[in-house]
């Protein structure tokens, strides 16, 4: 089975910033808001949410295929994937367009403030390769919003059990799109501040949500993540970190797991147990594709391990 991995391929530049924003902004001043951070590191990595989830589910034993663009830049990360064994030929190089950036800056408490410029990923309508037969099973991540539009759409058509993971590029779409959309998918995922929007667009609550596909899912960070299925709501709880270092990248390495688990035809909160697993992995390093994942981790992860 071959699962279509849709999303951003991105570089992310990580700043750390050691104070608090909290600290550095005045609520009453937020109309001429004027601020600066000094941030002492400054690293490049590689990123995107299609580049992050086809990292873990590779690490796993998936067989994950980025369907994504890439800009004149991005000759290394082909080279890179392809050194991860991740197969290279559903993306397509745009020359006249920069690959997707991210400027990420965190917090010592952990949160963070992102710009984000599209580049080659606003024209990922423009990838239209032929949907291979081995394709069972796809995610529709953050990616433009013609491409998203378009790929729910097309799976839809080609009987493509589809995760629809909406992302930061939820506000992209009114409540009419993405009731549609929600429509077309078999789950859904999200974080618990986009589920909040999810459900106010939508006019809905996260139990109506979930009555209309196979299972939603909204993860909570640190607290695990609540599986929702036919209206009932099931919290999995956390796995605990080694250590909490960076959390960029937490929550495609637990949409990696959750795809890895669905290729195996496992239950859903099997799937979200091992999400879990993996995000506490990814959380102890630093970077979204820097952790490595033991040989033997999804056999201990089945025995209770």
């Amino acid at each position: 089975m071959t699962t279509l991995i849709c999303g951003s391929l991105a570089f992310d530049n990580i700043m750390d910033f050691e104070g608090r924003f909290a600290d550095q902004i005045l609520p009453e001043q937020l109309h001429i808001l004027n601020v600066s951070f000094l941030v002492p590191t400054l690293r490049r990595d590689w990123g995107g949410c299609a580049g992050n989830i086809a990292y873990a589910m590779r690490q796993l034993g998936g067989a994950p295929l980025p369907m994504a663009t890439l800009g004149s830049d991005g000759a290394g990360y082909l080279e890179r994937l392809r050194e991860l064994d991740i197969r290279t030929d559903f993306i397509k190089m745009l020359p006249d367009a920069y690959t997707a950036q991210a400027m990420i800056m965190t917090d010592r408490d952990n949160n963070q403030i992102t710009a984000f410029h599209p580049g080659a990923m606003a024209r990922a309508h423009e990838n239209t390769p032929p949907l291979p037969q081995s394709a069972r099973l796809a995610i529709i991540s953050p990616d433009g919003r013609q491409a998203m539009l378009a790929r729910a759409e097309q799976f839809a058509r080609a009987g493509i059990a589809f995760v629809f993971d909406p992302g930061q590029g939820l506000p992209m779409f009114d409540g009419a799109e993405l009731a549609h959309l929600v429509d077309l998918a078999t789950w859904v995922t999200v974080n618990d501040y986009e589920a909040r929007m999810l459900c106010d667009r939508m006019g809905l609550t996260l139990a109506d949500i979930s009555r209309r596909v196979q299972g939603l899912v909204v993860t909570l960070g640190g607290q695990g993540c609540d599986v929702w299925q036919a209206g009932v709501q099931t919290r999995i709880p956390p796995a605990k970190p080694a250590a909490v270092v960076d959390p960029t990248g937490c929550g495609d390495a637990w949409r990696g797991a959750l795809l890895f688990g669905l290729e195996q035809g496992w239950p859903l909160a099997r799937c979200a147990q091992l999400g879990n697993r993996i995000g506490a992995l990814k959380v102890a390093v630093r970077g979204p594709q820097n952790y490595q994942i033991a040989p033997t981790f999804v056999a201990d992860f089945l025995r209770g391990g």
